[in-house]
Parts: C-alpha cells; structure tokens; sequence
C-alpha cells in the first residue's frame, strides 16, 4: 500500500509520527469490536496493528524519544496478550475448517473432542484479553502515546530529510534478517571445485571453499527443535522488515515492491510450516499419543500441506541464498527517490 505524502511530511521525525499514528488508530479502531469478541479478524487486525506499532518503536527508536510507558516493551506485552487468543483462533480455524470435514467418522469424533478443549483455553485467553485491555498499564500507555503523538519529542537526528537518510535506517534491518541462521534450515554443502550450484552464498570452512546446496528431497529433510526456533525466528525478522519497508514504499519503485512481496511470502509460507508444527505438537499433547495412532487421516494431511509450505519456502530460500540477488537488494535500498 503506498502512503500519500503530505508536503510537510518530509523529515525524519515526521515520517516517525506518521507511523505511529497510523498504526496507533489502527489498534484503537479494531479494540471495541475485540472486546466483543464475535469476529476473529478484529483480533486479527488489532494485533497487526499492535506488532506495528511495535516494530515502529523499534525502527525509529533513534528518532523518536517515547514516555516509558509507552515503549516497545509496554507494546510488546499487549501484542503478546493478544497473540496468545490469535493463535488460538487460527488452529480452531483449521481444525473446524480445513481439516476436521475431510476426516473420516470415527475421526472427526475424536477430534472434536480436541476441538472442545480448544474452546476451553480459548475462553481462558480472551479473559486474559479482556483484563489486560482494561488494565491501567494499557489505559496508561494509551494516554500516553496520544499525548506523544499530540506533541512528538525528537531526538536531534528528526531534522534530516527522509530521502537521505532512508538508507541508514533500512539497511540495518535487511542486514540482520539477511545474517539470519534460519536461511540454512535444510540445506547441504558441496565443495566448490565440483559444484554445479556457485550462484549460491558461498562460505569458507577450514580455509576450504564450499557452496550452499538446497535439499529438494523434502520428505527426506529433517527439522531440529533448534532448526524450528531459528525458521520461527527468522519469520519474526522477516515481519519486522516488512513493516518497516512497508512504511517507504512511496521513496521506491516496482523493484522495491517486488521485495516488500518477497517478504510477505516469505512471512506467510514460514507461517504455514510453523502452523503445522504448532499443530502437531498441540494435538499429541491433548491425546497424550502420536497422531497417527488416533487421527491417521489427519497425520497424511498435516504432512501433505507441511510439504507444500516447504516447496514454496524453499523457492525464496534459493532466491535469498543467491548473492547476486542479496547484493541488488541492498543496492536497492541506496537509491530513494530525491
């Protein structure tokens, strides 16, 4: 979505208040119909905004000079809160959607028993959801983020125009996401004298050369307990530039966008495999066994729709281990529109 740019809205600091304050009405806008609690995309969209919110505290912290109580700590333990009851929603989604009218009899009656324990922690969590949104730290924060936005306080560096200094602040981002371990989840290395794969990121291992190679066996690849930590890691840094990006768009053009799509696939396909885990893990744990003892149907399905996810991960896991690729997207970030 691009931002219209109003003339006044051209240095640093105003770019800062722009965000926060869209993002802020954001969360303000979808807060009474949570509250409700009859629609899991006001949920949603409120916790979008929250993580926003966030990732603007986080991103412009060298701008912007926040009251404590509203710091991206503060915000963080709201999106946390909130993201609890999401996730929630979205594995009873699946299972009462996506899943549970493709089973069998005797499965579907099994899993509606998980189904109803599911409802159970749900109520428990919109509780939690409703206390923490009428708690005085929440009310507090909310005071005094409107009295920030109604009179920012900045640090020196607001004064300089966007334009120039864009590249400062996006480009730390991208570098951490593009150091990130979980770019190596699943793959091989070949040595670079007989491979056939030197457009990947190379590396140097005990002064040998060696080069990445994607595994596109995926129902040979095996996931650690560390690899899933560092994909779900690598999901929440991806998040994080993509909010941050998302806010520029009107300093680029199509190539930057393509990018900033990049990153939502990305964000959306590690979802997906972090889905599936998460469902596993919660469905073993309620049965007290494996599921394909008691949901076989279920088990090939989950497996069926973990490797799709993977396939299409894997697509722009080759993309981002290419140098070529990470090189033109940092060069990209240099050249905002004047």
């Amino acid at each position: 979505m691009t931002t219209q740019v109003l003339p006044k809205v051209n240095s640093l600091g105003d770019w800062a208040s722009l965000a926060f304050e869209k993002h802020f009405q954001k969360t303000l806008r979808h807060e009474p119909e949570v509250l409700k609690d009859q629609d899991p995309e006001e949920l949603h969209q409120m916790r979008v905004g929250m993580r926003r919110l966030r990732s603007a505290a986080q991103g412009f912290r060298p701008v912007v000079t926040l009251p404590k109580a509203a710091q991206d700590q503060k915000i963080g333990k709201i999106a946390r809160c909130l993201g609890g009851l999401r996730d929630l929603d979205v594995l009873l989604e699946a299972l009462q959607n996506r899943y549970q009218p493709n089973l069998p009899p005797q499965e579907q009656a099994e899993l509606e028993k998980v189904m109803q324990r599911l409802r159970k922690q749900r109520r428990q969590a919109f509780k939690k959801v409703r206390g923490i949104l009428g708690n005085k730290s929440y009310l507090v924060l909310k005071q005094k983020l409107q009295e920030w936005l109604d009179n920012p306080i900045y640090t020196n560096i607001s004064c300089l125009p966007i334009q120039e200094v864009l590249p400062d602040l996006l480009l730390p981002e991208v570098s951490k996401l593009l150091l990130h371990p979980g770019w190596l989840v699943g793959i091989e290395t070949e040595d670079l004298e007989t491979s056939d794969n030197q457009d990947f990121l190379l590396k140097k291992t005990n002064s040998k050369h060696q080069v990445v190679k994607i595994n596109n066996d995926v129902s040979s690849i095996n996931i650690s307990d560390l690899d899933e930590e560092n994909l779900h890691s690598l999901r929440k840094e991806v998040k994080r530039v993509r909010y941050q990006m998302s806010l520029f768009t009107e300093f680029y053009g199509p190539t930057y966008e393509a990018y900033l799509k990049d990153m939502k696939e990305i964000q959306e396909y590690l979802g997906d495999i972090q889905d599936s885990a998460v469902l596993r893990e919660f469905l073993e744990n309620v049965l007290q066994s494996k599921i394909d003892k008691v949901l076989p149907t279920l088990e090939k399905q989950l497996q069926q729709n973990w490797h799709q996810a993977w396939r299409k991960w894997q697509i722009l896991q080759r993309r981002y281990l290419n140098i070529q690729v990470r090189q033109n997207f940092r060069s990209e970030l240099l050249r905002p529109a004047v």
